[in-house]
């Protein structure tokens, strides 16, 4: 938490501290002008250490909605007014350098900047967060068998549940967008809620409304654990995770725990295989790929894995499974043109890739943690249709 209040304040005041002493000082001697400019960016510092600092050890959990309305509410604050500063500086070096170079067309573009920033910023927390998309996408294989030629499957990922509390309709809308597309299979690949399992309570029903004829079946996320609220003992958390198992199991969902199942379908039959979140450090590593592997060496497979760098960890080098479905990175939330910060941490990140005949799609996720914001990487529905190659 200090670290995060520390990237607060900095964001928050850099940029206030510049243009108050280069802009406004020079420009008014009001002093109830100049109070007035510090108003928001010091009630918003306050609600957030009110929220952070004294909400308990489970703040983030407890007070989910208010923490993030005030993370947008800083970015809408905060980031028009850093690229406003940043567009300054550029100017004033310019000038230091070209003596004669006007500031005026540097000050317009970081104005422009800043409003675009904001309606960005504006749109993807009130709009973005339920553009839900529909991807059509396709794999090819001749290991295929013929009868699978066609086979349609919707994958779901990282619908963090816990952060919907009063947005039904939406998880609404996206359960009837994922049945009209009529797939002959519905995986989820994990991060169903942010941190306790009683999120999902209110949603049982509508999400128990997901069908395809072969089933609708689930794997655990990092956050599925509950490793990132403080619960007074062990047993506490091992509950919450039996809780989130039964539910699941409640709403029609199989869940694959280090295990597979034998998809048959007009005669053939390849396998489908699910492991528990397996996470670079820190994040936790629980799958068993052997176990859930066992029986199936020689079949098409397709594995069901949260984190996508378990792919070139283990997948790739271990295994000879097919085609790998993961989620986690959620694009960051955000993609122009693209691009993504997410690339810096993980090398895929969102989409289709391959080595040789042998591919993992990363699903970006249909929910948030934290920021309910979501610009360019919009809440995603694929659609992966599998094609035998010849």
């Amino acid at each position: 938490m200090h670290r995060i209040t520390l990237i607060l304040i900095l964001f928050l005041f850099l940029p206030d501290i510049y243009i108050y002493f280069v802009y406004l000082l020079r420009r008014t001697k009001r002093r109830w002008l100049l109070w007035a400019y510090w108003t928001p960016t010091l009630l918003l510092t306050a609600a957030y250490i009110y929220y952070l600092y004294l909400g308990g050890a489970n703040a983030m959990s407890h007070n989910a909605q208010a923490i993030g309305f005030l993370a947008i509410l800083t970015l809408l604050l905060a980031a028009p007014k850093t690229l406003f500063m940043f567009c300054s500086l550029v100017g004033m070096g310019v000038r230091l350098a070209f003596r004669k170079c006007p500031l005026t067309p540097f000050t317009l573009v970081g104005l422009l900047l800043g409003l675009v920033s904001f309606g960005n910023i504006l749109y993807g927390s009130t709009e973005g967060i339920r553009h839900f998309q529909v991807k059509e996408v396709t794999y090819q294989s001749a290991r295929l068998p013929r009868s699978f030629d066609g086979y349609r499957i919707v994958q779901l990922s990282d619908i963090h549940i816990g952060s919907w509390v009063g947005k039904e309709k939406d998880i609404e809308q996206m359960v009837n967008l994922t049945n009209s597309q009529k797939a002959d299979l519905i995986v989820f690949t994990g991060d169903l809620v942010n941190q306790q399992s009683h999120e999902l309570e209110g949603f049982t029903s509508i999400l128990s409304r997901l069908h395809a004829p072969d089933g609708v079946y689930s794997i655990l996320g990092n956050h599925d654990y509950g490793t990132y609220y403080r619960w007074a003992n062990s047993q506490e958390e091992a509950d919450n995770l039996q809780h989130l198992k039964d539910l699941q199991q409640g709403m029609g969902w199989k869940m694959l725990n280090n295990a597979h199942t034998i998809l048959r379908h007009r005669g053939d039959s390849i396998a489908l295989i699910g492991v528990e979140n397996d996470g670079e450090p820190p994040f936790s590593q629980h799958a068993d790929l052997p176990q859930a592997t066992q029986g199936t060496q020689g079949m098409f497979s397709i594995l069901l894995s949260h984190n996508p760098t378990h792919w070139r960890r283990q997948v790739l080098p271990e295994s000879d499974i097919d085609l790998m479905l993961s989620g986690h990175t959620h694009a960051m939330q955000m993609s122009l043109f693209g691009r993504s910060i997410a690339s810096l941490r993980y090398p895929e990140w969102a989409g289709m890739y391959y080595e040789g005949a042998r591919a993992l799609y990363v699903n970006v996720g249909i929910g948030y943690v934290g920021l309910p914001f979501r610009f360019g990487a919009w809440p995603e529905i694929t659609v992966i249709t599998l094609k035998r190659s010849s």
